[in-house]
């Protein structure tokens, strides 16, 4: 095992496929589309693929799974090689195969193959769940997670858990973290008035007390995700931040697989739930899962840049290998946690995090005399420490978007106290095929609150007898 903890995942993996094509006309014989193939993708799906894209980051993943001898089972674990770690039971049948004909982009028919059951879990299943950091359990209704449920249950009041439910699986070990069933599953496994935000805050309350677990988050697609407790009477509403245009394919996979890795690394649940529900709009963005840039090459482990990394040459490199570049920029007087938490959040975005930062003139424009704080060097020098930051440019504009049109990142990040239409380096983006997206921010952190609590810290002390 590796000396850090891992993410483990448990569920039921899946070999996916997508036919595509384009499609001009009906055949002759009957009125159905032809579709000329233009190419086809094979990849892991369910467990497979929520496994995957916890691996984002350099993170370490073990997946606990059912796979026999079979040509797909075969081709996932090709798939996964240098990825993730899998520890496997016995699968007696064939793996699920599910092929999907795409025309334009657009599913036109899928075709299901294949199925198994797992056999039961040796002492590594049991020796895995116990070193693990966090477990997601992601259940395609293939019975993984009912042959690890025993040992699910023990591990459930130690660590956290995040269990995507399915109507043809086990209901969630009792003291689960965070439940994530999607809004077709809440109504199928509790009755209510329609589809309204009160509807599924109710059904959200209900199903966490009849689980007994901590909280369950309802995703609701473009509404976002709807965190409800036991008992409680108001939810939390967890907005997308912005309107994710793409291949919706994988989307509960990436929002699980955020959720769990947020948990992992000590987040609240609110935290994990607003950083996955980014995550996963990003992840929409780019394609879904046939975005073959997930697949073109393995995640490498975590490794630090050096501090005088060149933005540039680093950004063409991820590119070329058909990373994701994303970026993003403010004055970073005084790093304090919103900031931390907001360029971990944007490092998972993508393969690699440039932080473009104000000089100190563009810095003393736009706060006033006196600032910055602390000059561009030690600003640098800073970014340029924090694991999460691979390298960091520096612009002199009042916007960084003469920069970008140099760096061209494929998305750009911003705090919660932006909206994406405000953002003027949004049109900038528009002009490569970018993105502009808005994290949540922590409230009550900032750089002038920092410095206002500082100079009220430093009041002078009288000396004794005067």
């Amino acid at each position: 095992m590796s000396e850090y903890k891992p993410l483990v995942v448990v569920g039921d993996v899946l070999l996916d496929e997508d036919i595509e094509g384009v499609s001009t006309r009906l055949a002759p014989d009957a009125p159905a589309p032809v579709v000329d193939v233009t190419g086809d993708q094979r990849r892991p799906g369910g467990a497979g693929l929520a496994a995957a894209l916890a691996t984002r980051g350099g993170r370490d993943v073990v997946l606990v799974t059912a796979l026999g001898d079979d040509p797909a089972s075969e081709a996932v674990r090709r798939s996964l090689r240098g990825r993730v770690r899998l520890v496997e039971l016995p699968l007696n049948g064939t793996l699920p195969v599910k092929t999907r004909v795409l025309a334009s982009g657009r599913p036109l028919v899928r075709i299901d193959r294949g199925g198994g059951d797992p056999g039961e879990p040796d002492a590594a299943v049991r020796d895995t769940l116990r070193q693990a950091h966090a477990v997601l359990v992601a259940d395609y209704g293939r019975h993984t997670a009912s042959a690890v449920r025993e040992h699910l249950a023990a591990v459930a009041p130690k660590v956290p858990v995040v269990w995507d439910p399915h109507l043809k699986g086990d209901a969630p070990v009792p003291g689960s973290r965070i439940v994530t069933p999607n809004a077709a599953e809440a109504m199928a496994l509790c009755r209510g008035d329609g589809d309204s935000l009160r509807a599924f805050a109710e059904r959200g309350a209900d199903l966490a007390e009849r689980w007994r677990v901590a909280t369950v988050a309802v995703t609701l697609g473009e509404r976002g995700v709807l965190l409800t407790r036991p008992g409680a009477a108001t939810p939390m509403l967890v907005p997308a931040p912005y309107r994710a245009e793409g291949d919706a394919c994988g989307a509960g996979d990436c929002f699980a697989a955020a959720t769990a890795a947020a948990l992992a690394d000590g987040a609240l649940p609110e935290e994990a739930v607003q950083r996955a529900v980014a995550e996963a709009a990003a992840f929409v963005a780019a394609g879904g899962a046939g975005n073959p840039s997930l697949w073109r090459t393995p995640p490498s482990a975590p490794r630090r840049e050096a501090p005088d990394a060149d933005p540039f040459l680093l950004a063409e490199q991820v590119r070329a290998r058909g990373g994701t570049v994303v970026a993003t920029g403010g004055c970073f007087d005084l790093l304090h946690a919103g900031h931390v938490g907001l360029l971990e959040s944007a490092r998972r975005i993508g393969d690699c995090l440039i932080v473009c930062v104000n000089s100190d003139e563009s810095v003393e424009r736009l706060k006033g005399p006196g600032r910055p704080l602390n000059p561009l060097p030690d600003r640098v020098r800073v970014l340029a420490g924090l694991g999460s930051v691979d390298a960091v440019a520096v612009f002199d504009g009042d916007t960084p978007a003469e920069l970008l049109s140099r760096l061209r990142p494929d998305v750009w990040v911003k705090g919660g106290d932006y909206s994406a239409e405000d953002l003027p380096e949004a049109e900038v983006l528009r002009g490569w095929g970018g993105q502009a997206v808005v994290l949540p921010y922590l409230d009550g952190r900032s750089t002038t609150l920092l410095a206002r609590r500082a100079a009220e810290a430093a009041t002078p002390i009288r000396p004794p007898g005067r």
